[in-house]
């Protein structure tokens, strides 16, 4: 019998597409990316038990464009929806389940950033799922993530609460779900991949394939082959990823200011600080401009993570803003 769905969570750069690849070339595994189901649709439209509700939902499935690469037939869904659970979690499998029988492969899975915030309604939907939660470090993270931005004062603020937010939730559900649950660093997949490959095959009780390392024949839905990573990633070791351009690199106060709020719980997952001293200038910019511009971006993504949860659409629900109006957006 196959296993239960299998989730792929943690941060943008740490790590996520390389192992759904590496995944996804074994023979009973195919894992989509960046559905958002669980983020964008879970419990927006109601008792799905309604059928206004459902159609409600399903119309905003259908219209979804990261949900296309999984072909899927309405009136299949409409049809077998119905014989069974009327919930958010059996609508989303059978979407996953559709797709994974046109491939033959009898276990299907989904990688999606920030996934491990929705733990709790995933494992009661599925008792027998998995998640790996990958993560990475994140001064590395943040060096990656200057690439795409033109506007970079503040920025470590935000990304260092983005990672301590992602590694809470890793020791809280690991604690919560022990055998459901597990935490891969990036750099030991990077360095030890075989080792660490074997150890998460055993984690989702599937045989471990050499193959798999290589990622042939896995389904990547158009995106590039991951470029810290190259076509595929020796049995011995990891590639190095590419450097970012040296204008781009964090500077001593960011890093500073990244060790002096995360640097407890970079230890704790075997990062090692590098303890940077700042001139007196770099200590007045940081005082100055990086912590207070921090702070703002900070609150900022804050209050955007609260408007893209359960209490804001409870909250939205009880001042009036009902499912159709969802819907229609």
């Amino acid at each position: 019998m196959p296993g239960g769905p299998i989730f792929i969570g943690g941060l943008d750069h740490s790590g996520k597409t390389p192992l759904r690849l590496m995944l996804s070339s074994h023979p009973n595994l195919v894992l989509s990316r960046r559905m958002d189901l669980w983020p964008g649709f879970y419990n927006r439209f109601g008792d799905l038990a309604h059928p206004e509700n459902f159609e409600g939902c399903l119309a905003a499935l259908l219209r979804h464009k990261h949900l296309r690469p999984l072909r899927p037939d309405p009136d299949r869904l409409r049809r077998e929806f119905w014989l069974g659970k009327r919930t958010y979690g059996r609508l989303f499998a059978l979407l996953h389940e559709h797709f994974a029988q046109s491939l033959g492969k009898p276990r299907w899975g989904d990688q999606t950033a920030f996934i491990e915030r929705f733990a709790d309604p995933i494992f009661a939907a599925y008792p027998d799922a998995r998640m790996i939660h990958m993560i990475r470090d994140p001064r590395e993270r943040f060096r990656l993530a200057l690439r795409f931005t033109a506007h970079r004062l503040g920025k470590v603020g935000p990304s260092t609460a983005m990672w301590l937010h992602s590694v809470a939730w890793a020791k809280r559900n690991q604690l919560c779900y022990p055998d459901r649950y597990h935490v891969v660093r990036y750099e030991s997949l990077m360095e030890h991949p075989r080792e660490t490959l074997a150890a998460i095959c055993s984690f989702l009780e599937e045989d471990f394939l050499p193959s798999m390392l290589t990622m042939e024949g896995a389904v990547r839905f158009g995106e590039e082959v991951p470029e810290s990573t190259g076509a595929s990633i020796p049995a011995s070791k990891g590639s190095v990823p590419k450097q970012a351009p040296a204008s781009q690199s964090p500077s001593g106060r960011e890093i500073a200011f990244l060790e002096a709020c995360a640097g407890r719980a970079m230890i704790s997952h075997n990062y090692q600080l590098r303890r940077i001293r700042c001139s007196l200038w770099d200590r007045l910019m940081l005082y100055l401009l990086e912590i207070p511009a921090g702070c703002i971006r900070t609150l900022a993504w804050r209050l955007s993570l609260f408007l893209r949860s359960d209490a804001a659409t409870r909250l939205r629900a009880s001042c009036g803003y009902d499912n159709k109006a969802l819907a229609a957006n």
